[in-house]
């Protein structure tokens, strides 16, 4: 395992500075709809970032995190008319991924978002997104997803999955899904979200099992699911890992648990994550180790350094496990 990023550039000296810091792979889309992305743009792409000394490891499919009202991929989420055509254009552009030499794509089955109540100080005052249920409007009416059951959701990923992961597999691409963030009640804003306990996730890995289907696991989120989670992740990790299932790692802690939680630096929350850095090394866990975002902090830039302690401190905790922190060197610049 090695130190990742998907902190999006927001111009080349961003890609400079990720090289400057050690993270020599990272998470990152070319411009555009992902549905339009040509063998051309990928290729392009690809060779711009290992322009700079940086390794392209893994994309996002045209279904994020955002709420489906403002999804690339709307028919796959409401099984509306374009569903078809939204997957077969999803499993050409794995096609493409794998003639790119790009190895693993990242995406969501999210019909609400990420609900989150106003942020919260942090250490030292950083602003902390925090997610209170007795905050939020419990009686919030559906969106555009209207009313969606469990059993229905179940289906709608269920047709997703038989398509594409069968593509995926034979091309080699690992698909990292992202668990739903956070837990919320069933039947909130209309939808009772599956992916959100981790007895639905452990569903979701087993159906269509293969070795290109699994999680990209995003340790805050998953902890965000659980009562005690400095007592309860470990197992969780550990089930997971045993079986081949984790993609990817979104390396986050925060402080509280189910319905009432506040996001935090790695260091400053309620999971020992060197510890869980042990396991997943004893898992063999071997792809990137990220973080997904961080409490924004008091400067000009107020991402860009909180992003950097994060690779710091992953870089060192991975040394000091005796791991090669850096990942595989990158392609010679031309």
């Amino acid at each position: 395992m090695y130190v990742g990023t998907q902190f999006r550039a927001r111009s080349d000296d961003d890609f400079r500075m990720m090289a400057q810091l050690g993270v020599r792979h990272i998470c990152q889309d070319p411009p555009g709809n992902a549905h339009s992305w040509t063998d051309d743009d990928l290729a392009r792409f690809r060779d711009k970032i290992e322009g700079f000394g940086l390794i392209l490891d893994m994309v996002e499919l045209p279904l994020g995190s955002r709420p489906v009202e403002h999804s690339l991929s709307p028919g796959i989420l409401l099984a509306g008319p374009e569903r078809d055509a939204e997957i077969d254009s999803i499993c050409r552009l794995i096609e493409r991924l794998a003639k790119a030499g790009i190895p693993a794509a990242k995406y969501n089955f999210n019909l609400i978002g990420i609900p989150r109540t106003p942020d919260e100080p942090g250490r030292g005052g950083a602003a902390s997104a925090a997610f209170r249920w007795d905050q939020t409007d419990q009686a919030a009416s559906p969106g555009l997803a209207g009313v969606v059951d469990e059993d229905e959701n179940w289906a709608r990923i269920d047709y997703f999955l038989s398509r594409v992961v069968p593509v995926a597999t034979s091309n080699r691409v690992r698909l990292a899904c992202h668990p739903h963030d956070p837990y919320t009640p069933p039947g909130y804003k209309g939808v009772t979200r599956v992916l959100g306990t981790v007895e639905g996730l452990k569903r979701f890995v087993t159906m269509h099992d293969s070795p290109y289907h699994g999680l990209n696991f995003c340790q805050g989120t998953v902890a965000e699911m659980l009562d005690d989670p400095g007592a309860e992740i470990l197992d969780v990790i550990r089930w997971f890992g045993e079986r081949g299932k984790l993609f990817n790692l979104h390396f986050r802690n925060i402080r509280g648990g189910k319905l009432s939680f506040v996001e935090t630096f790695p260091d400053d929350g309620d999971m020992d994550m060197i510890a869980s850095l042990r396991l997943y090394q004893k898992l063999g866990y071997r792809y990137m180790v990220m973080p997904d975002h961080t409490p924004k902090v008091s400067n000009v830039d107020p991402q860009a350094p909180a992003f950097a302690f994060c690779y710091g401190y992953i870089i060192a905790a991975l040394q000091a496990l005796g791991q090669q922190p850096w990942g595989p060197p990158a392609a010679p610049q031309s």
